[in-house]
């Protein structure tokens, strides 16, 4: 059986794939007014997934 939070993280993973499907680089990098862009977003959200999953459970930390 899978773990509830390894559903959650599929689940979410999938759901940014499907939004992201068809934006140019260009609007991945353009900030609309005060909001960050979306590639810094995707970054941050990547970031936090190491610090959780591999940092903190595991004392790996590929990326720095």
């Amino acid at each position: 059986m899978t773990h509830p939070l390894v559903d959650q993280l599929r689940f979410a993973r999938s759901e940014w794939l499907r939004v992201l499907d068809g934006v140019s680089e260009a609007d991945g990098v353009a900030r609309l007014g005060p909001m960050n862009s979306i590639g810094w977003i995707v970054f941050h959200l990547a970031w936090h997934e190491q610090i959780t999953f591999l940092t903190r459970l595991r004392g790996v930390t590929p990326v720095p």
